[in-house]
C-alpha cells in the first residue's frame, strides 16, 4: 500500500484529514501514533471545522517541515512546501477547505463534527483529496 492509499485508509476508518495524512508517514517521523495525532488533530476541517486551509495540507506541511527542514533555513522548506502546495492547487483547485467542499455538502463551521456514517463518506471528496495530498507528499520526501 503506497502513502496515498495509506492515508485515504486512514481518513475512512475515522481519522480527520490531517491526521489521516500525517499518520501515513508514521513510520518515517520515527513518531508513536499518539503523539502525531496530538500534533495535528487541530488542523482537521481546515483549522478545528473553521473550513480554512485543507487539514490533508497542513498534514503534509507538518510531514515535510519534520522531514526535510533542518527547523532554521526557511528559504529551503518554503520553496520546497510552496511546490508541494502549487501541485496540489493544479491538482484540486484549492488548498482551502471551504472551497473544496462547497456544493458537494453543506459547508458547516460548528466546532462538533459531523458522525462518520456511510452517507458522510459517500458525500465528501476528503479520502480521495488525502490520497493526492500524501502521494504528493512522498513525492517531495523523495526528491533531494
Amino acid at each position: 500500500m503506497n502513502k496515498g492509499e495509506s492515508a485515504k485508509q486512514n481518513f475512512l476508518s475515522g481519522m480527520n484529514c490531517s491526521s489521516a495524512v500525517a499518520l501515513a508517514f508514521k513510520d518515517e517521523l520515527k513518531l508513536n501514533e499518539d503523539t502525531i495525532k496530538k500534533l495535528v488533530i487541530g488542523f482537521g476541517g481546515g483549522v478545528a471545522r473553521q473550513r480554512l486551509v485543507c487539514g490533508a495540507v497542513s498534514g503534509m506541511v507538518m510531514v515535510l517541515s519534520f522531514l526535510k527542514s533542518d527547523g532554521v533555513d526557511k528559504l529551503s522548506i518554503y520553496s520546497i512546501i510552496q511546490s508541494a502546495c502549487n501541485e496540489i492547487k493544479k491538482e484540486l483547485g484549492s488548498l482551502t477547505c471551504g472551497e473544496l467542499l462547497e456544493g458537494k455538502v453543506k459547508v458547516d463551521t460548528s466546532c462538533v463534527p459531523e458522525n462518520r456514517t456511510e452517507e458522510y463518506y459517500k458525500k465528501r471528496p476528503c479520502a480521495e483529496i488525502c490520497e493526492i495530498v500524501a502521494n504528493i507528499t512522498q513525492k517531495y520526501l523523495e526528491e533531494k
